[in-house]
């Protein structure tokens, strides 16, 4: 996995406490109009996902901790994803 892919934006706390999640998933605070908000993202290396959040948001950033997740990232089918289609029987 390259980079960073969110997950879940706007979420709550609860839906980082999810153990289906892979490990490699992180739950991103940071603030909209002194408000916190939250995301779940997945990310191979921290400093990507700090990265991509810091030019998003600059100084309204706050922190990110790792979700209990406790799936491989390399087996985890992500739920959201469309399924591809189904080819068709050869005659």
């Amino acid at each position: 996995m390259k980079g960073v892919r969110v997950y879940k934006e706007k979420c709550t706390v609860d839906d980082a406490k999810d153990t289906s999640l892979p490990y490699s998933a992180y739950l991103v605070e940071y603030k909209v109009d002194d408000v916190s908000c939250f995301d779940i993202a997945l990310t191979g290396k921290e400093a990507d996902l700090f990265d991509y959040y810091y030019d998003l948001y600059k100084k309204n950033f706050v922190k990110f901790t790792q979700s209990e997740g406790r799936s491989n990232p390399k087996l985890w089918n992500d739920p959201n994803k469309p399924k591809p289609p189904k080819k068709g029987r050869k005659k």
